[in-house]
């Protein structure tokens, strides 16, 4: 399938360069789509509407989603896409203060499977502008990522000035212990599949918990596992911070739980 392109409801053939300058202050959600489904669809919903409102002052309702979504997936002729939606504004009022409805720039590719093989982190301090948002200004996460691998790992995992791990650089990150789901209480981003692996945890009522996590309780795990739309649940292999570096074995009985917590959220129709 081809890169398709969408600026509301409108194909788009050709992409001005202005288009791309008024995408640079705005907000994204990115989905794996299986067979016209989504799992968390309502949460990605909720997260375009309440940045909208936070951003330009003027929220995008459910309705208009779906549609415009719907006609990306009959654009594609194909259930199985990845989709990503791009709030922005072509309408600079919003400088001023002036609530504006953003427009939605939505793009098709070919579906994404996930990652094969357990990362190897690198703990960076860290901190986003504004991580409750998944804001379009993703300099810094690409420059860390570069960063890790130039020094010889797969990825970036963040902490906090305080010393506490927050998130890696495109997943929400929790660890396993013999009994409960630990997530970083630092700051960060809420991530669709972080908060759909909480629903389900919830559902089959294993325990959960949210703590500071400091760089140097990350070796009291049994596991710990990196999570966004593609990856449910990736098995982190090692975290290696300025004290040294921690090898995480296979763990089995963490990775059923997340599994079925996963599965415990159907996927909803868009």
């Amino acid at each position: 399938m081809t890169h398709l392109v969408q600026l509301n409801d409108a194909p788009l053939e050709f992409v001005d360069p202005e288009l791309l300058t008024a995408t640079s202050y705005g907000h994204f959600t990115s989905m794996q789509v299986r067979d016209g489904r989504v799992r968390g669809l309502d949460l990605h919903l909720e997260r375009l509407d309440h940045s909208s409102r936070e951003l330009f002052g003027h929220g995008v309702s459910a309705d208009r989603v779906l549609g415009y979504l719907r006609t990306a997936l009959a654009r594609s002729a194909s259930g199985d896409v990845s989709l990503r939606v791009t709030a922005f504004s072509r309408d600079r009022a919003f400088l001023a203060g002036t609530p504006v409805e953003p427009d939605l720039l939505i793009t098709t590719t070919d579906p994404i499977e996930p990652t094969g093989e357990p990362p190897r982190l690198l703990a960076v301090e860290h901190e986003r502008a504004a991580p409750h948002l998944k804001h379009t200004g993703t300099f810094s996460l690409t420059h860390e990522i570069r960063r890790a691998r130039l020094a010889g790992y797969d990825n970036a995992l963040f902490y906090d000035r305080r010393g506490r791990v927050s998130e890696a650089s495109i997943w929400n990150i929790c660890f396993a212990t013999d009994d409960r789901i630990v997530w970083p209480a630092a700051d960060v981003l809420p991530g669709i599949t972080m908060l759909t692996l909480q629903a389900g945890l919830d559902a089959i009522t294993v325990a959960r918990e949210t703590v500071d996590i400091s760089l140097s309780a990350v070796s009291g795990y049994r596991a710990a596992y990196l999570t966004n739309s593609i990856d449910p649940a990736l098995p982190v292999a090692s975290i290696t911070t300025p004290a040294g570096t921690t090898q995480y074995e296979p763990d089995s009985r963490s990775a059923a739980l997340i599994a079925t917590a996963y599965d415990a959220i159907p996927p909803q129709k868009i």
